[in-house]
Protein backbone atom coordinates (compact mmCIF):
# COMPACT_ATOMS: atom_id res chain seq x y z
CA UNK A 1 0.00 0.00 0.00
CA UNK A 2 1.92 3.72 -0.83
CA UNK A 3 0.11 5.45 2.01
CA UNK A 4 2.41 3.36 3.99
CA UNK A 5 6.76 3.50 4.09
CA UNK A 6 9.35 1.74 6.13
CA UNK A 7 13.05 2.79 6.80
CA UNK A 8 15.57 1.00 8.75
CA UNK A 9 18.64 2.37 10.09
CA UNK A 10 20.83 2.39 13.65
CA UNK A 11 21.15 4.91 16.16
CA UNK A 12 24.73 6.62 15.70
CA UNK A 13 26.82 8.84 18.45
CA UNK A 14 25.53 12.27 16.68
CA UNK A 15 21.86 11.20 18.17
CA UNK A 16 22.89 10.75 21.24
CA UNK A 17 22.09 13.28 24.17
CA UNK A 18 23.68 14.41 27.56
CA UNK A 19 21.82 11.09 29.01
CA UNK A 20 23.00 8.72 26.15
CA UNK A 21 19.79 7.82 24.68
CA UNK A 22 18.25 9.67 21.19
CA UNK A 23 18.01 13.32 21.67
CA UNK A 24 13.94 14.47 21.62
CA UNK A 25 14.84 16.94 18.75
CA UNK A 26 16.27 13.81 16.73
CA UNK A 27 12.75 11.88 16.62
CA UNK A 28 11.18 15.31 15.04
CA UNK A 29 14.51 15.40 12.16
CA UNK A 30 13.91 11.77 11.74
CA UNK A 31 9.65 12.17 11.44
CA UNK A 32 10.24 14.72 8.36
CA UNK A 33 13.35 12.97 6.31
CA UNK A 34 11.21 10.10 5.85
CA UNK A 35 8.10 11.74 5.39
CA UNK A 36 10.07 13.49 2.93
CA UNK A 37 11.55 10.02 1.56
CA UNK A 38 8.15 8.57 1.80
CA UNK A 39 6.95 11.49 -0.73
CA UNK A 40 9.75 11.46 -2.46
CA UNK A 41 9.36 7.61 -3.88
CA UNK A 42 5.85 8.26 -5.03
CA UNK A 43 5.39 11.59 -5.97
CA UNK A 44 6.22 12.79 -9.89
CA UNK A 45 9.51 15.86 -10.85
CA UNK A 46 6.38 17.16 -12.50
CA UNK A 47 4.14 17.43 -9.26
CA UNK A 48 7.06 18.66 -6.92
CA UNK A 49 7.95 21.36 -9.13
CA UNK A 50 4.40 22.64 -8.00
CA UNK A 51 3.63 22.29 -5.07
CA UNK A 52 5.63 21.52 -1.29
CA UNK A 53 4.56 20.51 2.21
CA UNK A 54 5.71 22.37 5.48
CA UNK A 55 4.72 20.64 8.70
CA UNK A 56 2.18 22.78 10.93
CA UNK A 57 1.59 20.33 13.81
CA UNK A 58 3.81 17.30 15.49
CA UNK A 59 3.05 15.58 18.35
CA UNK A 60 4.77 12.85 19.96
CA UNK A 61 4.70 10.13 22.53
CA UNK A 62 8.08 9.04 24.35
CA UNK A 63 7.03 5.54 25.13
CA UNK A 64 10.47 4.00 24.93
CA UNK A 65 14.15 5.12 25.20
CA UNK A 66 16.74 4.07 22.45
CA UNK A 67 20.43 3.66 22.93
CA UNK A 68 23.60 3.38 20.66
CA UNK A 69 23.84 1.08 18.07
CA UNK A 70 19.96 0.24 18.66
CA UNK A 71 18.45 -0.79 14.89
CA UNK A 72 15.35 0.85 14.56
CA UNK A 73 12.69 0.80 12.14
CA UNK A 74 10.18 3.59 11.66
CA UNK A 75 7.49 3.79 9.79
CA UNK A 76 4.91 6.02 8.27
CA UNK A 77 1.27 6.37 7.18
CA UNK A 78 -0.97 9.01 5.73
CA UNK A 79 -4.15 9.40 7.27
CA UNK A 80 -7.37 11.72 7.37
CA UNK A 81 -6.85 14.81 5.01
CA UNK A 82 -9.45 18.39 4.33
CA UNK A 83 -8.71 21.35 2.39
CA UNK A 84 -4.99 22.12 2.89
CA UNK A 85 -3.49 19.66 5.37
CA UNK A 86 -2.63 16.14 5.78
CA UNK A 87 -2.04 14.00 9.00
CA UNK A 88 0.47 11.37 8.90
CA UNK A 89 1.45 9.08 11.63
CA UNK A 90 4.56 7.63 12.77
CA UNK A 91 5.72 4.60 14.56
CA UNK A 92 9.15 3.75 15.90
CA UNK A 93 10.36 -0.10 17.19
CA UNK A 94 13.74 -1.33 18.64
CA UNK A 95 13.82 -4.33 16.25
CA UNK A 96 15.96 -6.37 18.65
CA UNK A 97 12.77 -6.51 21.40
CA UNK A 98 10.24 -5.00 19.42
CA UNK A 99 9.67 -2.42 21.79
CA UNK A 100 7.52 0.74 20.79
CA UNK A 101 10.09 4.16 21.41
CA UNK A 102 7.80 6.50 20.05
CA UNK A 103 3.83 7.12 18.58
CA UNK A 104 3.65 10.44 16.52
CA UNK A 105 1.57 12.58 14.46
CA UNK A 106 1.91 15.31 11.94
CA UNK A 107 0.16 17.61 10.29
CA UNK A 108 1.36 19.03 7.16
CA UNK A 109 0.15 21.58 4.92
CA UNK A 110 0.11 21.60 1.21
CA UNK A 111 1.88 24.55 -0.54
CA UNK A 112 2.09 26.35 -3.87
CA UNK A 113 5.46 26.36 -4.75
CA UNK A 114 5.88 29.56 -6.51
CA UNK A 115 3.31 31.51 -4.11
CA UNK A 116 4.25 29.58 -1.14
CA UNK A 117 0.68 29.83 -0.17
CA UNK A 118 -1.81 27.16 0.53
CA UNK A 119 -3.03 24.89 -2.60
CA UNK A 120 -5.94 22.64 -1.85
CA UNK A 121 -5.44 18.95 -1.71
CA UNK A 122 -6.90 17.53 -5.28
CA UNK A 123 -6.83 14.55 -6.90
CA UNK A 124 -3.25 14.62 -8.37
CA UNK A 125 -1.83 15.21 -4.69
CA UNK A 126 -4.50 12.22 -3.55
CA UNK A 127 -3.33 9.76 -5.91
CA UNK A 128 0.41 9.82 -5.29
CA UNK A 129 -0.57 8.40 -1.29
CA UNK A 130 -3.38 6.83 -1.54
Amino acid sequence: MKNTFEYQFTVLPEHLDALQHVNNVVYVQWMQDIASQHWATYASPELNEKILWVARRHEIDYLSQSFLHDALLMTTWTGAYSGVTWDRHYEIIRKSDNKKIITAKSVWVLLDRKTFKPRRIDEEVLNVLR
